[in-house]
């Protein structure tokens, strides 16, 4: 392992040039002090779980110190936003600090949100505040918890520094790991402009770095976009198999590698609601959870457009007919796993629909459902369930549809039936009442729950011993509660 003065740095787009980003130094923010950091996410760097508690860790990220080798640039990009086009956003309070080269030769960004003025900053103020800042972090952990393909969030760092959002609060600062920040974004900034060679340049750094084997086909960039709409396709069946409602799914919010990215006014689920709507700005529901899938796809075509000059329009339209085949057969398989099965029927689709119908119409935990589901032999199990339900004759019938179908799979033992459906149905989801708890106590200087919710939700399938509230369904007050964009 290694400290944090031992990092080597490969800035592959940095060199790119001032086109693509502009040279800007964090910051610094008043008294910082860490507020929570992954053991996880540090192991990406190769970094001793000891540097989180040296103060050179806590200086480094909140902008008070930095590596000889490192390039802090602000990344120029654009996108659509409530489907409206923005001619020019860019990083307005994150900086790429530069990437880091592991031992086993993955490249990781290291992105300082909260550093303070860019070119981009628009009428910000280039801060990030102690509310958001959290939230990303256990958000980005949670769902890589969950197998969903996610931004890493390395550490949060808080200050004494003042900053005004609907009421004065205290900016912090997260450094979010990923392999590239490359976003659609960048692809549409450079096609609109019509500055064909930085598009070209751009499209072959990303080809270079994050999609080699595409090299080898007669079309590298028909053969990259292909994988990124598969990418997106099998990400947004995480999100809608697990109950993620991402909330600003603009363009600019869209990463090429198909990760969940830039963490806003999310939620996961508590009762069932196809039509939840996460984010309190979004008056028209435009990032609903049901519109999650025809936004993804809808986002696709706007990085199909950007590719153009580069691609066939009818090898475009060919690949993005592929999204919704390629959504469906990963979701299907995601919502078998939560039902126990372990093999495919035709009509498995019409099951889950069936299924999700009768909790939308009873306000049934979506997560709590699936996990008790598994912990009785299904009969039983299906029994004690019942009368979550309004429609319990519907709930009954879908039940003997859910008995004929496993009676029709290979025999297997309950423990073993339980243990399978326990590792695909999690006990511990980060609802927003949990995170804006902890939220509450560390604007107050207390992280303790911060540091306890995240060590939970690093191992979501595993019962805890003495963390039952955690796994509780929410207080009335803690489904109510409004996130806007506003950080």
């Amino acid at each position: 392992m290694k400290s944090l003065d031992e990092l080597t740095f490969d800035n592959r787009f940095a060199r790119l040039g001032d086109a693509f980003s502009t040279e800007v130094l964090p910051d610094p923010v008043d008294a910082p002090r860490l507020v929570v950091a992954s053991e996880a996410a540090m192991a990406l760097l190769d970094l001793a779980p000891s540097e989180a508690a040296t103060p050179l860790f806590a200086d480094v990220f909140s902008g008070h110190k930095l590596w000889d080798h490192a390039a802090p640039r602000a990344m120029v990009y654009s996108g659509h936003q409530f489907g409206s086009y923005n001619p020019r956003l860019g990083d307005g309070r994150g900086l790429l600090l530069g990437e880091v080269v592991n031992d086993a030769g993955e490249h990781w960004d290291l992105h300082l949100k909260g550093a303070g003025l860019t070119p981009y900053s628009r009428m910000g103020d280039g801060r990030a505040v102690l509310r958001s800042s959290i939230r990303e972090f256990l958000a980005s952990e949670a769902l890589h918890a969950l197998g969903i393909p996610t931004t890493r969030a390395l550490c949060v760092t808080a200050s004494d520094t003042p900053v005004w959002r609907e009421k004065q609060e205290r900016a912090a600062m997260l450094l979010r790991l990923a392999p590239s920040h490359v976003r659609f974004g960048h692809f549409e900034y450079f096609y609109y402009t019509r500055q064909h060679e930085q598009l070209s340049a751009l499209a072959d750094h990303v080809l270079a770095a994050h999609f080699a084997p595409c090299l080898e086909q007669n079309n590298p960039h028909q053969a990259m976009f292909t994988a990124v709409v598969e990418r997106t396709a099998e990400l947004v069946a995480g999100w809608q198999a697990y109950g993620f409602n991402h909330g600003v799914m603009n363009t600019d919010n869209m990463s090429i590698l198909g990760l969940t990215f830039d963490f806003g006014p999310y939620a996961f689920l508590d009762d069932f609601d196809a039509h939840f709507i996460c984010n309190h700005s979004d008056s028209t529901g435009r990032y609903s959870f049901s519109n999650q899938v025809p936004i993804a796809h809808w986002n696709l075509s706007a990085l199909a457009q950007a590719l153009s000059p580069f691609v066939e329009v009818d090898a475009l339209r060919a690949a993005l007919e592929l999204f919704l085949p390629i959504y469906q057969a990963k979701y299907h398989d995601l919502m078998r796993k939560r039902l126990g099965l372990s093999t495919a029927e035709s009509d498995d689709p019409e099951l889950f629909g069936r299924l999700l119908q009768l909790m939308q119409n009873s306000a049934v935990d979506y997560t709590l459902f699936f996990r008790r589901l598994g912990e009785l032999p299904a009969e039983q199990a299906l029994h004690a369930l019942r009368d979550d339900f309004i429609d319990r004759p519907g709930f009954d019938q879908w039940g003997a549809a859910l008995l004929a179908r496993l009676a029709r799979q290979p025999n297997e033992t309950q423990p073993a039936r339980q243990a399978r459906m326990q590792a695909a149905n999690p006990l511990y989801i980060l609802r927003n009442y949990l995170a804006q708890t902890a939220i509450e106590a560390a604007e107050q200087g207390d992280y303790t729950e911060v540091r306890r919710l995240h060590a939970v939700l690093t191992r979501p399938f595993e019962e805890q011993s003495g963390m039952q509230h955690y796994a509780q369904r929410p207080p009335d007050w803690g489904k109510h509660l409004e996130i806007s964009c506003s950080s």
